[in-house]
């Protein structure tokens, strides 16, 4: 295609892609250095094809380079992620790969997200879900982490699931009196549970997924990460179960 281009066109693309050391435009005149802009216009106009090419390949490298940086966020961030210690831990515990989800009540794409996991976890049937309680959405969503926390610790993980459930279905105000009556519905300690959603314990948990959240570069909800891919915002179970084969097919 480039051979239907007069030369003078050439040696300005030849200039444009030969190396730094090679292409020395201080050392031109005036009127060279006008006149090689003004050939590099003319073949531009003359194919604007080149410049989305051009777009589409920077894009590329970017996403490329996006990819690869939360790779290694992931990597010097593994043990915080997938064995805290203290988050919630469901799907197949022994699963061959781990979904952490970073995950604020509030979140209308959150509640889009839980048919999504609940469908990718039934179909793929070895993936381990570890949820993560990131409250960014105001005194409702940290009021509904704190319960949602302070039931794990002091009713187990049981429990947690329970009211993890509900309080992504709820859609009233939150408040303590409704947190009650949600506690009351499900049979359990509502007094032991609301007195301890001011804990030391409680904020500290909260508090090191923030520092978690902040380290991975996550400013929104929902968050996933699954495997060594960091996978920012609401994705459907399809989506998420291509991703994990391609994790799979990685790790050999």
């Amino acid at each position: 295609m480039m051979l239907r281009f007069a030369a003078p066109v050439l040696t300005s693309l030849a200039l444009l892609t030969a190396p730094a050391h090679a292409l020395d435009l201080s050392n031109m005149s005036d009127a060279d250095r006008a006149a090689f802009g003004d050939q590099v216009r003319a073949y531009l106009l003359e194919n604007p094809e080149i410049i989305v090419e051009a777009i589409e390949v920077l894009e590329q490298q970017q996403q490329q380079a996006t990819a690869l940086a939360d790779q290694e966020l992931v990597q010097a961030n593994a043990d915080a992620l997938f064995n805290d210690g203290y988050s919630w831990v469901g799907g197949n515990p022994e699963g061959d790969i781990t979904l952490v989800e970073f995950m604020d009540y509030r979140c209308g794409y959150c509640r889009r997200a839980v048919p999504e996991v609940a469908n990718l976890l039934a179909e793929d049937g070895n993936i381990r879900l570890v949820i993560k309680e990131l409250p960014i959405l105001g005194e409702a969503s940290v009021l509904s982490s704190r319960f949602a926390v302070a039931t794990k610790q002091v009713a187990g993980d049981d429990a947690y699931k329970q009211v993890h459930d509900a309080l992504l279905e709820f859609g009233g105000d939150v408040s303590e009196v409704t947190l009650r009556r949600l506690s009351d519905g499900l049979g359990l300690d509502s007094d032991a549970i609301l007195a301890a959603m001011d804990s030391e314990a409680v904020s500290d948990e909260i508090s090191k997924t923030r520092e978690l959240a902040q380290k991975l570069q996550i400013s929104g909800t929902p968050s996933f990460v699954l495997g060594t891919e960091m996978l920012r915002g609401y994705l459907t179970a399809d989506q998420m179960q291509q991703i994990a084969e391609g994790v799979r097919a990685e790790q050999g």
